[in-house]
Formats: structure tokens, C-alpha cells, sequence
């Protein structure tokens, strides 16, 4: 397999002096899908970040396809890691749906047919072609947040990372969400407290506890790890069982 995603030895510190990385080794290889679990304040949002170089200045390195995360690519990181956040409303700013999912490529050069291939496409992805004309606003959160995936999806990214995909959303989107996530043929790291759903799309989870990676493994083996659970504040829903028995 392809290795698409390397950090060495991440070490980070907020410039207020909390040290929010302790040295982060992580290798994801090209189609995995891998869930970034642990508390809050674990430092698994200041990781991601530094995937596609919106923080760094920290010690050790992280490269995406073999380019090193920095000044000199960072055009090139930032369409291959693409960041979906928790509020859609922080990606979504045009007057419509269509207007957002072009911005990207848009703004990569990418004009014309191509440039309406590339839109249609991510849109379908996601299930929301036919809201192709109408404005954010006035589509549901749950279809805001599927438009807020394909304004990435439309950079043909290699890694997309999600940060707490379902939160907010009732039943039936939080499912048509997880079915859409499943289709994609692309590298999936997400953050998420909804174990669940962890153990649903991601085959693989990492646990971060105050910035060190203390578990990676199979999801249902950790996610079945009672002690590990507890120490690190991570609790399954009652009546929930990760072995499936």
C-alpha cells in the first residue's frame, strides 16, 4: 500500500506556552479510514490542523504524499488534505450552493466545463445535485454540512478529514451521512466523540490523551478495552457493545 499521510514526531506549543503536542507518530496509508478518538483537550484538533499546514512552527514534520507540509507546497497540501469542519456555516459563505462548491477549484484556476464537471460531480457525491441553485441558508444543517463535504470533495482531495461528522445531525442524516462516507473512494481521518459511528466507517482508531497517541489500533479491539476506555475519559453509549454480541 501507499503511504499518504506521515508524521514524525509532532510537537507543538500554542503561543500562550500550553503544549497541546508531545511528539505524534502517525502513518495512514492511502484508503484507510481512521477515527482520531480521545477527550477534549486530548489535541486532536491541533493535529489535524497541522495536516494541511493552517498551524506549524512546532517540532517534527508531517508529509502528505511525500511532500513535506510547509511554505513551499502549501498550495499543493491544502487541495490534497482537505478539512471539513464542525459548523458548516464556517464554509459556507456564496450565494449558493453551486457559487461554494466552485470557489475551490475556482480559485485553483479551474474555469469553464471543467470547472461545472467538477461541481456536478461533488455534488452527486454527496447527494445534493438538485440544490445546486438554491442558497445555503435555506437548506437544512444536515444538507449544509453534506454541501460543506463536496466544497471539499471538489479539489479531488487525497485525505478528507472530518471533525465531528455527526454531531447535530437527527438519525436519518447522521446515517445518509455515514452511507455517502462509505462511497468515497478517498483517505478518511475523522475526529469524532460519537464512538458508534467510529466503529461503523473507521476499520482503524487512534486515541490521543494529552497529545500523545496512547492507543492505534482495530476500533472494536479499543473500542472493547474497558480499562483503556476509562483512563481515557472515552464512554460508549449504555447498552452499547463494540464485539456485537
Amino acid at each position: 500500500m501507499t503511504r499518504t499521510l506521515d508524521v514524525s514526531g509532532l510537537a507543538y506549543a500554542y503561543p500562550d506556552g500550553h503544549q497541546a503536542l508531545f511528539g505524534v507518530d502517525l502513518a495512514v496509508e492511502q484508503g484507510e479510514r481512521v477515527a482520531l478518538l480521545g477527550p477534549n483537550g486530548a489535541g486532536k484538533t491541533t493535529l489535524v490542523l497541522h495536516l494541511n499546514g493552517i498551524l506549524g512552527g512546532g517540532t517534527g514534520t508531517v508529509h502528505v504524499g511525500g511532500l513535506a507540509v510547509g511554505k513551499k507546497h502549501l498550495a499543493e497540501i491544502r487541495r490534497r488534505v482537505g478539512i471539513v469542519f464542525q459548523d458548516p456555516d464556517d464554509q459556507l459563505f456564496m450565494p449558493t450552493v453551486r457559487e461554494d462548491v466552485a470557489f475551490g477549484p475556482a480559485t485553483s484556476g479551474l474555469r469553464g466545463p471543467e470547472l461545472e464537471a467538477r461541481v456536478d460531480k461533488a455534488l452527486a457525491q454527496v447527494g445534493m445535485a438538485e440544490f445546486v441553485d438554491r442558497p445555503p441558508h435555506h437548506l437544512s444543517f444536515g444538507q449544509r454540512r453534506r454541501v460543506a463535504v463536496a466544497t471539499v470533495l471538489a479539489m479531488e482531495p487525497e485525505i478528507l478529514v472530518l471533525d465531528e461528522p455527526s454531531s447535530n445531525l437527527d438519525p436519518a442524516s447522521r446515517r445518509e451521512l455515514a452511507d455517502i462516507l462509505r462511497s468515497l473512494d478517498v483517505t478518511v481521518l475523522m475526529i469524532t466523540h460519537d464512538l458508534p459511528y467510529a466503529l461503523e466507517l473507521c476499520p482503524r482508531s487512534v486515541i490521543l490523551s494529552q497529545g500523545l497517541i496512547v492507543a492505534d489500533g482495530p476500533t472494536g479491539e479499543l473500542l472493547g478495552d474497558e480499562e483503556l476506555m476509562r483512563s481515557h475519559r472515552l464512554e460508549l453509549p449504555f447498552g452499547f457493545d463494540p464485539r456485537g454480541r
